[in-house]
């Protein structure tokens, strides 16, 4: 099991900077936000993919995976009325999917509400439809690269579309290509799922649909600087031998966004610790 950092919560750090201090903070690699490394990043061709890598490797580290994928460029969406924003947004989602692979990543997680929103006089059953014809596209590109596409569930505050396990795992099976999973982000579920997330786990993790974990608190924070106990969500994911990636993804950063990083280390190092 590997503790990734996200990388947007180092701000306008450079890479190299931010591989420097997750290194020193005892991470084990950096789950990427395409926008952090450029404005249209699915542009980055293999060349820079190479360069991203190798500074990132120096350290030690290794890109985990991909996240918050379609923050860049504008005007993307996966359930827009008109194919042509969908074709386009599929266009950058398939660039994104070879780029993961480029930096050696291996899973890519597919939030991004604003832009799977159901359009103003439309059903939810037709931005269902669209969001499952746009992942069996994704997850056919995904197959080909050798990574996982993860749809993730959000709360409703954020997306009215796919909102707990349940409904994300719906959609997987609907398109049943194992290129296609789901994944629990602790925040998220904390606010939204009827069971607790250790319980979550229990019930998902066997199912084989689940292929990344997000920590962060229910109040937005890091890991540690809430209510949400960790301890017993790494011990449902040590009971049932995952071996992915936990990424550590606060949205609120306090102190700060280098502050919350080295709290959240150091509080998931003494859980993983305690489960020895």
């Amino acid at each position: 099991m590997r503790i990734a950092l996200c990388n947007e919560v180092l701000g306008a750090m450079a890479i190299e900077d931010q591989c420097e201090l997750a290194a020193a903070l005892g991470y084990d690699g950096l789950e990427i936000a395409p926008f952090t490394l450029a404005d249209s990043p699915h542009r980055i061709d293999a060349a820079e993919a190479k360069r991203i890598r190798g500074v990132v490797e120096s350290t030690g580290l290794v890109v985990t995976g991909l996240h918050w994928l379609l923050v860049r460029p504008a005007g993307l969406s996966l359930t827009d009325p008109d194919a042509a924003v969908r074709a386009r947004t599929l266009d950058v989602v398939t660039r994104l999917i070879g780029l993961c692979a480029e930096l050696g990543g291996s899973v890519l997680v597919h939030g991004s509400p604003k832009q799977r929103a159901i359009a103003a006089g439309e059903t939810h059953a037709t931005a269902r439809g669209r969001l499952v014809e746009f992942l069996a596209d994704a997850a056919r590109v995904a197959a080909a690269h050798g990574v996982t596409y993860c749809l993730e569930p959000l709360g409703r505050a954020e997306t009215a579309l796919i909102n707990t396990v349940a409904e994300a795992a719906e959609v997987v099976r609907a398109v049943n290509n194992p290129a296609l999973r789901t994944m629990i982000d602790c925040s998220a579920a904390g606010a939204t799922e009827a069971q607790p997330v250790p319980e979550l786990i229990d019930a998902w993790l066997p199912t084989g649909l689940i292929a990344h974990v997000q920590v962060n608190d229910p109040n937005r924070r890091a890991p540690g600087q809430g209510a949400m106990k960790f301890a017993p969500i790494f011990a449902a994911l040590k009971r049932h031998g995952y071996e992915g990636t936990v990424a550590v993804e606060p949205f609120d950063y306090v102190p700060d966004g280098p502050g919350a990083a080295a709290f959240a280390a150091g509080y998931l190092r003494g859980v993983r610790e305690a489960l020895a």
